[in-house]
C-alpha cells in the first residue's frame, strides 16, 4: 500500500480562515431563482414564495456571504427593475443567458431570503452597459438611511432600514469577449476607478472588488491584472479570480489535480498585485476575492444546452444543471483545500452557484430538494475549518498528469482554533487505483482525540445523487483513523476526500 507523511504544528501559520471564504453565488440564471429558491406554489413555500426546504439546505451548507445578481446577467441588469411593486416590474430580455427575466424576485425579496438563510449580501454593479452614476444610485438606495430621493424610494418600497451592503463587485468578467460591455484592461481600469471613487465618496467604508481575469487561461491573464490594478490600486480592496474545472477527454488523473491550477492562479495574481504595489511604493495590500469557482462542464453547455433564436426567450429554463459525481466532489473538496491554503490572501470566495445551476443543491418543481455530491465537502469544511490555516510538511509520492506534470498523490490543509483547541485536517487521495496510508505527526497539538471523521469515496467514482436516487452518495465515518504515540494514521481510499476533526 502507498504511504505518505504529514506534520501539523500550530506554531506555523498561514493566516486566519475568514468566514467570507465560505461564500456562495446566486445569479438570475436558469432555474436558480425561479423554481429554485423561489417557487410560490410549492408545498414548502413560505409567505414570500421561498421554498423552506431549500432554505434549510442552504443553512446546512453554511454559506456566509452571497454574491448577487450575477455573473454575466449583471452586465445587462437595470437595478431599478428589481424594486417597487412586483406587479409593475418590467419583463426584460436577458442577453447573457438568452432568457426572459420577470423581475418577480428583486433586491428587497432577495435580501429577505438572505435573512432567512443567515447570509450577507455581496452586490455586483453593472459596469458593462451602465456606469458610475447608476452604481452610486444603487448604493444610495441601499445604504443611505433616508432624506434623499432614492433612500425615500426604498422606504416607500417597504424597507425602512438600509440594506447596509458592505461588499460590492465592480462589474463582472470584463476581460471576457462574451460580456456585454467588454472592454480592454485599460478602459475597464479607468471606469472601475471612477466608479470606486464615486461610491467611496458616498460610503467610505464599503469593500470594493475589481474584476480580475475570468480564467487563468485567458490570453490577457496577468497583464489584465497589472493594467487594471495600475488604475485602481488605491481605490479597491480586492481583485477577483474565477475558475471552473471539468474532466476532459476521459483524463481523470489530470482532472483530479485541478487544484494545482488553482494554486498557481492564486499565486500569480498575488505576485502581480504585489508588483503593482511595489512599483507604486504602496504599503497597501490587495487581497483576492475568488468569487466564482466550481466544477462546471462548460463544453456540455456550449454543445447541447445553449439557447438561441430571435423568438426563443424562455423564463427560467433548465440551464447548466450539471449532475455531480464522486470524482467531481473530490476535485471540489480539493479546490476548497487550495482556498484555505491561501487564507493569507484569499479573503473571500463564492461557490458558483447554489441551487440547480452548477449547484450543490437541486430541486424539482413541485417535488423534492436534495444534496448533490459536492454539497458534502462544502458543508463539512465550512463547519470544521475554524481559526487559522496552518503550514504543513507533506511528504507524498507523485504521479504524472498530462495537464500538470508531476503532482502529489495527496493534498492536504489543516486549521487550528487556539481558543477552543480544536483542529481539523482536510485530505484528498488523487490516486485512481491505490489507497494511501497517511501518517500525521500531531504531537505539537498536544493531547487530542478524534472528534469526527468523514470520507467521501465510492467504488464507482462516477456515482451521483439524482432525482430517482437522491441519497446514493454520502460521506461515511473513516474507521481506519486512529491516534497512538503522537501520530494519527488514516487510510485514504482511491479518489477520495476526507475530513478529520480533532478535539
Amino acid at each position: 500500500m502507498t504511504s505518505a507523511r504529514l506534520t501539523i504544528d500550530p506554531h506555523f501559520t498561514i493566516g486566519p480562515v475568514r468566514r467570507k471564504l465560505f461564500g456562495g453565488f446566486v445569479e438570475h440564471l436558469g432555474r436558480h431563482v425561479y423554481d429554485g429558491i423561489h417557487e410560490p406554489t410549492h408545498e414548502t413555500a413560505d409567505a414570500e414564495g421561498f421554498r423552506t426546504d431549500v432554505i434549510d439546505l442552504v443553512k446546512e451548507l453554511g454559506v456566509d456571504t452571497i454574491r448577487y445578481p450575477g455573473g454575466n446577467f449583471v452586465s445587462g441588469f437595470r437595478w431599478e427593475d428589481s424594486v417597487g411593486p412586483v406587479a409593475e416590474r418590467p419583463r426584460r430580455l436577458d442577453l447573457a443567458w438568452h432568457s426572459t427575466e420577470t423581475n418577480q424576485v428583486g433586491l428587497h425579496e432577495f435580501s429577505s431570503w438572505l435573512e432567512k438563510v443567515g447570509s450577507d449580501l455581496m452586490m455586483a454593479v453593472n459596469l458593462g452597459t451602465r456606469g458610475t452614476l447608476e452604481a452610486i444610485d444603487l448604493l444610495e438606495y441601499s445604504n443611505i438611511r433616508g432624506g434623499t430621493a432614492l433612500s425615500e424610494r426604498r422606504i416607500a418600497n417597504g424597507r425602512t432600514e438600509p440594506f447596509d451592503i458592505r461588499m460590492w463587485c465592480l462589474g463582472n468578467e470584463m476581460d471576457g469577449p462574451w460580456q456585454l460591455g467588454h472592454r480592454s484592461a485599460d478602459d475597464y481600469g479607468k471606469i472601475a476607478s471612477q466608479a470606486a471613487k464615486g461610491m467611496r465618496q458616498l460610503d467610505p467604508d464599503i469593500q470594493l472588488v475589481v474584476c480580475g481575469s475570468s480564467s487563468a487561461h485567458m490570453p490577457t491573464f496577468g497583464e489584465w491584472e497589472r493594467v487594471v490594478l495600475t488604475h485602481t490600486y488605491d481605490d479597491v480592496d480586492l481583485i477577483s479570480c474565477h475558475a471552473y474545472y471539468e474532466e476532459r477527454g476521459g483524463d481523470l488523473g489530470s482532472f483530479l489535480a485541478s487544484a494545482v491550477d488553482m494554486d498557481a492562479f492564486i499565486e500569480t495574481v498575488v505576485a502581480t498585485a504585489d508588483h503593482v504595489g511595489a512599483v507604486r511604493g504602496s504599503t497597501k495590500r490587495i487581497d483576492i476575492s475568488f468569487d466564482e469557482w466550481n466544477v462546471w462542464y462548460i463544453e456540455r453547455f456550449h454543445g447541447v444546452d445553449k439557447i438561441s433564436g430571435i423568438d426563443n426567450w424562455p423564463v427560467a429554463p433548465r440551464l447548466l444543471e450539471d449532475v455531480y459525481s464522486v470524482a467531481d466532489a473530490v476535485v471540489f473538496g480539493n479546490l476548497m483545500i487550495s482556498l484555505i491554503k491561501h487564507a493569507d490572501r484569499v479573503a473571500s470566495a463564492s461557490l458558483a452557484q447554489l441551487v440547480n445551476v452548477i449547484a450543490p443543491i437541486m430541486t424539482e418543481p413541485g417535488g423534492p430538494a436534495w444534496r448533490q455530491t459536492t454539497f458534502f465537502p462544502f458543508s463539512i469544511t465550512s463547519r470544521l475549518a475554524q481559526g487559522t490555516a496552518l503550514q504543513l510538511k507533506l511528504d507524498a509520492p507523485t504521479y504524472t498528469t498530462a495537464a500538470y506534470g508531476e503532482v502529489p498523490l495527496v493534498d492536504a490543509v489543516a486549521t487550528h482554533d487556539a481558543e477552543t483547541g480544536r483542529s481539523a485536517v482536510f485530505l484528498v487521495n488523487r490516486s485512481t487505483t491505490e489507497p494511501v496510508t497517511l501518517t500525521i505527526d500531531i504531537a505539537a497539538l498536544g493531547d487530542v482525540a478524534i472528534a469526527e471523521t468523514h470520507t467521501l469515496s465510492d467504488d464507482d467514482v462516477y456515482a451521483k445523487n439524482t432525482l430517482d436516487d437522491r441519497e446514493r452518495v454520502a460521506p461515511k465515518p473513516n474507521a481506519s483513523a486512529a491516534i497512538a504515540g503522537g501520530e494519527l494514521t488514516v487510510t485514504l481510499p482511491p479518489v477520495s476526500w476526507t475530513a478529520i476533526a480533532l478535539a
